[in-house]
C-alpha cells in the first residue's frame, strides 16, 4: 500500500494482519516507525491512498497517533484525506478489512498500514 501526494508516491510499512487462518501481531505505528524517514508534506495538502490489490477492501479506519496516544480518528473519503494544518510529525496507522459478504460482522482478512507525515 502507498500514499501519493502530488505526483509522488511513498511506501508504509505494514503492520499487523491477518488472512484466513495466518495472523502476525506487530508493535504499534509509532515503534515500527521508529527511525523511519518521515514523509513531508504541506498543511492542509491532500494525501492518497493506493492499493493495488483486488478486491479492494470493504472497510477502512484511519487514526493518528502522537506517543502510542490515539488522539483521533481521521475522515478518508474517496481513499483520500487532508494533511494536519498545523506543524509537526504525525504517525497513521490505516486499517483496512475485507469483509464476508454473506456472514456480518466476520471478515476474511484485515491489515494495518503505518507512516508517518511532517506537517511543514
Amino acid at each position: 500500500m502507498l500514499v501519493e501526494i502530488g505526483n509522488e508516491t511513498y511506501p508504509t510499512i505494514l503492520g499487523t494482519y491477518c488472512w484466513t487462518n495466518k495472523c502476525v501481531d506487530t508493535a504499534g505505528p509509532v515503534e515500527i516507525l521508529n527511525g523511519t524517514e518521515t514523509i513531508k508534506v504541506k498543511s492542509g495538502e491532500t494525501i492518497s491512498f493506493v492499493m493495488d490489490y483486488e478486491p479492494q477492501p470493504s472497510e477502512i479506519h484511519l487514526s493518528v497517533f502522537s506517543e502510542n496516544q490515539v488522539t483521533s480518528d481521521i475522515a478518508v473519503k474517496d481513499n483520500q484525506f487532508t494533511a494536519p494544518t498545523q506543524k509537526g510529525i504525525y504517525y497513521y496507522s490505516y486499517g483496512v478489512w475485507w469483509m464476508k459478504e454473506k456472514e456480518k460482522n466476520i471478515s476474511n482478512g484485515d491489515a494495518f498500514y503505518a507512516f508517518v507525515l511532517e506537517v511543514n
